[in-house]
């Protein structure tokens, strides 16, 4: 994609209002790495026959989450139709969040995961995403009321498992009473 984006870049003048310009260098832009800059060219297109494709929705919402704005990403998932679709992009905002560090969001994505498929790779990566959380909020990284959102989601684990409880009573609620953090 390096490669194409050389050549991209050298008519990007030419082309500032181009759908299918602004589709092709997004793209390549977002494969690349380059994530602000496929974010801002793929913003930029009109066309609702791109915007309403799987494509272009899933590109978006990793250049949301890698520019720092899972939320938006969220939002973007929030938007769709259950579908097939809709179920990838949530598959795709649980682990682009993970593996940025962005694990409320995470947490959120896996949480509705684990409710729509009881696939226990979903309560792995909600248990991670959690604890990812707890983490950030020991570390004044993250907001404690987030910890209650987490907290919540733990107990609606649809099948019993008695690493939520340790979780929630041994660690999470023992750490917040420790630090004055109220929780339910």
């Amino acid at each position: 994609f390096e490669e194409v984006l050389v050549y991209l870049r050298s008519i990007k003048n030419y082309f500032p209002n181009d759908d299918d310009f602004n589709w092709n260098f997004g793209i390549a832009c977002a494969a690349a790495g380059e994530y602000r800059d496929g974010k801002e060219a793929l913003l930029t297109i009109q066309s609702e026959k791109y915007r309403s494709e799987f494509c272009y929705v899933s590109w978006l919402c990793r250049c949301y989450i890698m520019c720092g704005e899972p939320q938006l990403a969220w939002e973007t998932y929030s938007r769709l139709e259950s579908s097939t679709d809709s179920f990838n992009l949530l598959q795709l905002i649980a682990n682009d969040c993970y593996r940025m560090g962005h694990f409320y969001w995470s947490c959120k994505a896996f949480d509705l995961l684990e409710r729509l498929d009881p696939d226990p790779e979903f309560w792995d990566g909600k248990r991670g995403a959690a604890v990812g959380v707890f983490q950030k909020v020991a570390a004044n990284r993250e907001s404690p009321e987030r910890l209650q959102e987490v907290v919540n989601m733990l107990r609606n684990t649809p099948k019993p498992n008695p690493q939520v409880e340790y979780m929630i009573n041994v660690v999470i609620k023992k750490w917040a009473t420790q630090n004055r953090i109220a929780l339910e």
